[in-house]
């Protein structure tokens, strides 16, 4: 396949520009307002336009865009650059913010007035939003659309000298009040907020709106190709107004791509923030938050997010992507590099009865089965084991092939084993199997021919270590969350399952961040901010299987 074909339209757009001479160097942004976490959808941004830019030999700006004192922190500035590191890219010397450039918008704004295209409004928000009409009425002039350029400049200048009260004033553009783009109606340029700004201090009482910081940002910045999602198309006219107005020496290219939006999770900023405040999940890097902080906390590989956006493509379509899609790629990912451990989940006991009270022995067990370089590890085994609750049925079926009352497996790695006696409570739940084992069936000895159906994996009860383990799932039960007025009533009651798990020693050494597979139940790691050596606390990343795929596929056909 050639590299036209297997350009998406941003790059062959790109590359078009380079060969003609339009451009020598490619310089991009990526422009995040540090008022929330990133999220799923950021990951597509950010590995396009720091992507695009090293394809090249460009350059890319991390830009805050902090033009909203009253929901900016330092926490979200610090979990924004955290996450564009942890996902593989630099920005180098270029980490700006917007109001780094907020003397040179304060001017900007000013020669807009002079040229009689900006005015100082008194209308409140509500008159403002009555005048501003509908999407099939036009809006009307604001009474103090024709104050004169010198009383402009006067009240522009007070307002930013501090004299009047958060909402007495605002800074407009005055464009058509009658415009079908609502977005040209006579735009708000900048608002009172006495509020300090978390870059800036106490220096300005006055802030510029996003959609005037934004595109005169990239136009200082250099930047040749501004990359936003189709929610921006209908404000490409105003960015292109302002240009056109002031004429800055460079002026950037606005392209817009699809969204990309992910299947049983929510992206909107305002949403996310409430599951916080609402304490129905435990902050913005819970483990089942789309946000980067939770995926990484999970235990997602950076590759399998980088691999999932590439999968999902660069389009001008608007789609939602199943959820599978991403956890296959985690589990593709993992499968080649993850080692494999035991671990039992919900223990049940298992006594060996001929065998020697006082005995154990070392069985060999491979790391990874397709990797023989990872070598092997020795698992004790003893009279005592835990198994799996679900792997022992009393009234099982006839092709139910792991343990039941008088059947046979062969515990993985180690031998076959019968139950003879099932022990149960008062309350007649199964509490142990009273089970034998045959001496001659060790796994890799070939003393023994015996065949049975059935592999299950163990733990010995005495060297086993003691962990907590979450098992984490989709936290909604609706493909689509953000179709329903209530996300409320789609919450997914079981997203998250504790459970009181048995781990093989191996498992002590299991460092933060490093992803094992639990054999026959998932990929696991340790909880970044809750796992300690002495109290283990385990996440489930993704289960070997998609329990959901046929449920999903059901969901995504009504969704189209």
């Amino acid at each position: 396949m050639s590299d036209t074909q297997t350009r998406d339209f941003i790059r062959q757009i790109i590359h078009d520009d380079l060969e003609s001479g339009k451009h020598s160097e490619i310089v991009t942004r990526f422009p995040p307002e540090p008022n929330g976490y990133l999220h799923i959808g950021h990951v597509m941004s950010i590995c396009l336009n720091f992507g695009v830019a090293a394809e090249t030999g460009g350059r890319t700006f991390l830009r805050l865009d902090d033009t909203n004192p009253g929901r900016e922190s330092e926490e979200y500035v610090d979990a924004i650059k955290r996450d564009v590191h942890w996902l593989g890219f630099d920005w180098e010397d270029r980490l700006t913010h917007a109001s780094d450039y907020f003397e040179q918008l304060y001017d900007s704004a000013c020669r807009l007035i002079e040229m009689g295209h900006a005015y100082v409004d008194s209308l409140s928000a509500d008159q403002i939003r009555e005048y501003r009409g509908t999407l099939t009425e036009s809006g009307r002039n604001s009474p103090y659309r024709d104050r004169g350029v010198a009383e402009n400049l006067d009240l522009f200048k007070r307002m930013r000298a501090g004299e009047f009260a958060d909402g007495e004033h605002v800074l407009r553009a005055k464009i058509d009040m009658a415009s079908p783009n609502m977005n040209l109606r006579d735009p708000a340029l900048y608002r009172i907020r006495h509020i300090p700004h978390q870059n800036a201090g106490d220096e300005w009482c006055i802030y510029p709106m996003y959609d005037f910081a934004h595109g005169l940002s990239d136009a200082y910045e250099h930047i040749t190709h501004s990359l936003c999602t189709l929610e921006f198309e209908d404000h490409r006219p105003l960015y292109d107004w302002f240009l056109d107005q002031l004429e800055p020496a460079h002026r950037p290219r606005q392209i817009e791509f699809s969204r990309l939006n992910l299947a049983y999770a929510v992206t909107s900023k305002r949403k996310l923030n409430a599951l916080v405040e609402e304490g129905i999940v435990s902050g913005w890097d819970d483990p089942r938050m789309p946000t980067i902080a939770g995926m990484r906390r999970r235990g997602y590989p950076v590759a399998a997010l980088r691999e999932f956006v590439t999968r999902a493509g660069v389009t001008k379509k608007d789609k939602l992507i199943e959820m599978g899609v991403m956890e296959n790629c985690v589990r593709e990912t993992l499968g080649d590099e993850a080692e494999r451990r035991m671990a039992v989940l919900k223990p049940l006991k298992v006594v060996l009865t001929n065998y020697p009270e006082n005995k154990v022995e070392m069985v060999e067990a491979m790391n990874h089965p397709a990797r023989p370089e990872l070598g092997t590890r020795d698992m004790p085994f003893s009279r005592q084991l835990w198994i799996e609750q679900d792997d022992f049925m009393e009234d099982a079926p006839r092709k139910f092939f792991r343990l039941k009352p008088g059947g046979e497996v062969r515990l993985r790695f180690g031998y076959i084993i019968r139950c003879d006696e099932v022990i149960k409570n008062a309350a007649g739940d199964v509490v142990e199997l009273r089970c034998s084992y045959d001496p001659d069936t060790r796994s890799g000895t070939g003393s023994s021919d015996r065949k049975v159906k059935g592999t299950i994996h163990w733990v010995s009860c005495e060297h086993a270590i003691d962990a907590s383990v979450r098992l984490y799932d989709r936290l909604f039960t609706e493909a689509n969350p953000n179709s329903v007025s209530d996300i409320h009533g789609v919450l997914y009651p079981q997203s998250l399952e504790t459970v009181n798990a048995k781990l093989e020693p191996a498992l002590q050494q299991l460092a933060a961040g490093q992803a094992v597979q639990f054999e026959r139940l998932g990929y696991f790691c340790p909880d970044e901010k809750d796992d300690s050596v002495d109290a283990r606390v385990i996440n489930r990343i993704v289960t070997l299987r998609d329990s959901w795929a046929k449920l999903e596929k059901q969901a995504m056909q009504q969704q189209v």
